[in-house]
């Protein structure tokens, strides 16, 4: 609340706003073994949770709007923001994050639930402080939203719907803290009129009575803890007559409720006459002229009934019976902040200019904006109108109170059964049970466990997207020079071409030669780098490409096997249903190989290229421009992305390092048997028909091994030289992984971990230590983070080295790559060698086909 309360800036303000929701939803479930307390904070949290991302878009749109974020920048320019075609839909998202923290109609149902919360809690969250933040909010941006039609009608109609509300609801409650909830609705409706109003003579009173409403609802929320304390119950319809027994509480506590009804000569009284006083001088029109004010005091009329009901209810009267606890009066310093609290309501209330006139021109003036206006703290003004008013809220909520309490003995119920309908628990959960109705229903449509029914649907929003932003202008072709034509280069997209239509044609019977094909695309598409003369970019699809080829190896294993029967025909809605999906495919295609052309042939006005070109070498100490982008101007991006990529390898591990293969897969294929049951062999060991045959692809596993160094050394050829020419820690790295990963193809995965040892969690560890190391080495030397240092030696043999510290960084990189690579293809091929589970009765005697132990 600080934060929001000192912060300059709009975004620190939207920060800060949410880690308020976050902290009270903790603070509500403190006690987590209660429902109440866990529901009440969940409620809380996906109200003021969302309010908060409805702040942050207006926060945005509002920083755009007056060209910073900056408050004071932003009060300056009130009439331009006024005056702006986004200030509807502005103005819309910032009073829903301040309306719902404020907990104003209709968002008004979490702040009683959140009084589950321990007392102190409930007492500084949610009467003096965090509920405050909203209305703080509406008088902070006051100079700059205020004064619009809109802004009238909006957020004085939801004050004047919640001041009414709240009151109404209170008078009916039989929870103490639930009392004191509603009425803090009600006087936060209050403030929030008068703030909606857009006098300034409104604001001033809006942010007395926020000061008013902290000292007398905070006091009465510390009454109602030592009651609970004292009594061991917040229950009014089990609480009386513990005047006899607590009388300095029961003191305070009818000063501080006598305060909240606006009782004269208190600091209440004094806020809501100058109310009252604002209803009256309200000049809109006739009706509301009139209406305003008789809603203003029939809510006044309500708040002396739930005043009545907190104090007469609970101290006068005869004594409880069978109370929990035997009452009795708390500690001195337990009640102490009780009496300084109720004694500031006195001192405002009988001596306000002394006691609270420059704190409230302190606070008034930045919400005014300007100069202040003529205001007066003087109790008496004569008879007037809002003294009348007072009056009448007064004699008239003592007469409802004697009325309601003899219709209620009298067991007339019918007075509950409105403040039933309007529970706010049962509107939220009604709201929550249809939204995930509404959820249900549309994922039965548009959601199926078949990927291609999800896939469809994505495509076709694509297509009907991109239509509708390009249906009011169409597409053009840009004046951009052309890359000559070339004959060897369209007969290589058409084979790519061809090659993808062959992956599609053969993808559900015959996977392997899918794959086969889809590798032929990936080799079309570096082909096609290396032609438009991007060698980086083509060595690393080339690379990626042999990763994901392997991928897809381990994961056909666990594909449910498809055989084409001979002579079946397609049923005509599956040919039809195929038909459709290849026309969808052409149009998206082709519709984004238009939008593609169309940008590409547009000249870049602000190309961001020269700026890195010219500063690769100077700055970044190499000639390669897409090595130094990644290693040093965008290192924290790559930082970023080497984390995010250790994390998926790590989550990938977890994910399958206990998952076990059902029966059917455990099995070993025939090439792998020692003694094959449906082959002849001429394989001479003495293993089993279920083990591994040794030395089944032992010519295959020698040339592999021999491929070890020689990619060992291709790999660190490429990324020596990957600052200065192609190469990087990036393609280096998975040029290892895919040495590494061939081992594993052709030997089998027990004997590589079993020779090799490799600890590829570690290697990430590693890289990412090293990378994190790099950067932050120049913080030491004066230098911003990850900032490269060049350092120019002369060594022997080699002559000049000039050895950049992003080498380091780079190093960094190549070890998560290896690391993340290999964590994930060999967490997929452990599944090959693991058992499946049976029931412990049945091992002894149904032996899986092929139980090694268990790896990874």
């Amino acid at each position: 609340m600080s934060g929001v309360v000192l912060s300059g800036n709009l975004i620190q303000i939207a920060l800060f706003w949410e880690l308020t929701s976050l902290f009270s939803f903790l603070l509500i479930g403190y006690w987590h073994h209660r429902m109440d307390a866990r529901r009440g904070a969940r409620m809380a949290l996906t109200v003021t949770g969302a309010g908060g991302l409805a702040l942050l878009s207006g926060v945005l749109l509002l920083g755009h709007i007056a060209g910073s974020y900056q408050l004071d920048a932003i009060l300056d320019a009130g009439e331009r923001i006024r005056a702006h075609r986004l200030y509807t839909p502005m103005l819309l998202l910032v009073l829903l994050g301040a309306l719902t923290k404020s907990a104003q109609f209709p968002f008004h149902f979490w702040l009683p639930h959140a009084m589950a919360a321990p007392t102190p809690v409930s007492a500084y969250l949610h009467s003096a402080t965090m509920v405050k933040a909203g209305v703080f909010l509406l008088a902070r941006l006051w100079p700059a939203l205020a004064g619009s039609e809109s802004w009238f009608w909006i957020v004085a109609s939801t004050g004047l719907l919640t001041l009414l509300l709240g009151a109404f609801l209170a008078m009916f409650q039989t929870d103490l803290k639930g009392l004191l909830a509603y009425s803090t609705i009600s006087h936060l409706g209050l403030i929030t009129l008068l703030l909606g109003l857009g006098s300034e003579l409104a604001a001033v009173a809006a942010v007395f009575h926020i000061m008013n409403h902290a000292t007398f609802k905070a006091s009465l929320f510390m009454a109602v803890g030592i009651i609970d304390h004292e009594t061991g119950t917040r229950d009014l319809r089990r609480l009386s007559g513990l005047w006899q027994a607590m009388p300095i509480t029961g003191t305070l506590a009818f000063v501080a409720s006598a305060a909240m009804a606006g009782v004269p000569l208190l600091n209440g009284f004094l806020s809501k006459e100058m109310f009252f006083a604002e209803t009256v001088h309200l000049s809109r029109n006739p009706t509301l002229d009139i209406g305003l004010p008789v809603v203003a005091t029939l809510a006044g009329v309500f708040a002396v009934v739930y005043s009545l009901r907190f104090a007469v209810g609970v101290f006068l009267g005869p004594p409880a019976r069978d109370l929990p606890l035997t009452p009795h009066e708390p500690s001195r310093w337990m009640r102490a902040p009780v009496e300084v609290l109720v004694l500031v309501c006195l001192l405002v209330g009988v001596l306000p200019q002394w006691a609270i006139g420059a704190a409230l021109e302190l606070a008034a003036r930045p919400v005014v904006g300007g100069a202040m206006p003529a205001y007066s703290l003087a109790i008496w003004h004569g008879i007037n109108k809002p003294l009348l008013m007072s009056l009448i809220a007064l004699v008239g909520g003592v007469a409802m109170f004697l009325w309601g309490r003899q219709r209620l003995a009298a067991g007339d119920l019918r007075l509950l059964a409105l403040p039933r309908r309007l529970d706010g628990q049962r509107l939220f959960q009604r709201l929550l049970l249809g939204l995930d109705r509404a959820s249900r229903g549309l994922l039965r449509r548009l959601s199926t466990p078949r990927l291609q029914p999800q896939l469809l649907v994505v495509v076709l929003a694509a297509i009907v997207l991109g239509a509708a932003a390009l249906w009011p202008t169409g597409i053009s072709w840009g004046e951009r020079e052309r890359v000559p034509g070339s004959a060897a280069f369209a007969l290589l997209w058409v084979l790519g071409g061809l090659a993808a239509l062959g992956t599609a044609h053969q993808a559900k019977f015959h996977r392997l030669a899918a794959l086969i094909m889809l590798g032929a695309v990936g080799l079309v598409v570096s082909l096609s780098f290396v032609w438009l003369s991007a060698p980086d970019l083509a060595l690393t699809q080339l690379t990626v490409e042999v990763v994901t080829t392997i991928l897809f190896l381990l994961g056909l294993r666990w594909l449910p096997k498809r055989m084409p029967q001979p002579g079946q025909r397609l049923h005509p809605r599956v040919r039809a249903r195929r038909l459709r999906d290849l026309l969808v495919a052409g149009v998206a295609g082709t519709g984004m190989a238009a939008l593609a052309y169309a940008m590409m042939t547009r000249p870049a006005p602000q190309s961001i290229a020269p700026f890195f070109i010219d500063r690769a070498l100077p700055e970044g100490g190499g000639n390669n421009v897409v090595n130094v982008m990644l290693v040093d101007f965008r290192a924290f991006d790559t930082l970023g992305e080497i984390t995010v990529l250790g994390i998926v390898a790590l989550t990938v591990y977890a994910l399958l390092r206990r998952f076990r293969p059902p029966r059917e897969m455990a099995t070993l294929p025939p090439q792998q048997r020692a003694i094959a049951s449906d082959l002849v062999s001429d394989l001479i060991n003495p293993r089993t028909a279920q083990d591994t045959a040794l030395g089944y692809m032992l010519v295959p596993a020698v040339l592999v091994r021999l491929l070890l160094p020689v990619a060992a050394v291709i790999a660190m050829h490429l990324f020596m030289r990957g600052h200065n020419q192609p190469g990087g820690g990036f393609v280096a790295g998975l040029v290892v992984a895919i040495a590494f990963i061939a081992q594993y193809i052709v030997a089998g995965t027990l004997w590589v971990e079993a020779h090799l040892q490799l600890k590829v969690i570690r290697w990430i560890a590693l890289g990412l230590l090293l990378a994190a190391l790099t950067g932050l080495g120049s913080l030491p030397l004066g230098f911003p983070l990850l900032t490269t240092h060049t350092a120019h030696l002369h060594l022997p043999l080699l002559g000049d080295v000039h050895l950049p510290s992003a080498l380091f960084f780079d190093l960094g990189v190549f070890a998560v790559v290896v690391g993340a690579t290999l964590l994930i293809l060999t967490a997929l091929a452990h599944q090959s060698v693991r058992a499946y589970r049976q029931a412990p009765e049945t091992m002894a005697t149904d032996a899986p086909a092929h139980r090694l132990p268990e790896v990874g």
